[in-house]
């Protein structure tokens, strides 16, 4: 959902991020490591209400998915925010920094995403995924066991459409 509900942002938001798609990489850290390391992330606004990608690099990679979503106009024409709780019960808030091809993110993981990223994978298409997924949540002492993540990307390409990610049904249940 847009948020304020109002025609003029509904109209700012088809303008500023409707349909638009993003590749974009995290100059991070390997969780087990501490190598220096790119995680590439791709997200497409493709509904007024849900969000869709997909992950293709760090503890996540091989990640598709798509999650009903709300969006907040900061600054029409440059900020926008995009809010959404997973199944596995990790919470994501990502600001779009238009005019500096950047992405700002905050991820409470769940205890299970974060500790157990291999389960995490798969595509939440699959029954057998999203039961997993499910589960996840699951694990921990309680809601606020989590692991906090704070990350920039760089946008390496914005473009309009799906492009390889699998188009959805707008109406399929997400939390």
């Amino acid at each position: 959902m847009i948020h304020p509900n109002d025609p003029k942002v509904k109209a700012q938001w088809e303008k500023d991020i409707g349909d638009v798609h993003l590749l974009y990489d995290y100059n991070a850290k390997n969780p087990e490591t501490g190598a220096d390391e790119k995680w590439r992330y791709e997200m497409w606004f493709s509904h007024e209400d849900r969000i869709t990608y997909a992950i293709h690099g760090g503890p996540m990679a091989g990640r598709f998915n798509y999650q009903k979503a709300d969006y907040q106009c900061i600054r029409p024409g440059e900020l926008w925010q995009c809010n959404w709780l997973e199944e596995t019960g990790t919470i994501c808030s990502l600001v779009y920094d238009i005019p500096n091809k950047r992405i700002s993110t905050l991820l409470g993981f769940s205890h299970g995403h974060w500790y157990n990223p291999e389960k995490a994978h798969g595509d939440k298409r699959n029954p057998e995924d999203f039961a997993r997924w499910r589960e996840l949540a699951k694990e921990g002492k309680s809601q606020s066991d989590r692991f906090m993540l704070n990350e920039q990307a760089d946008i390496v390409e914005a473009f309009k459409g799906a492009g390889d990610l699998a188009p959805i049904d707008p109406t399929a249940p997400t939390l």
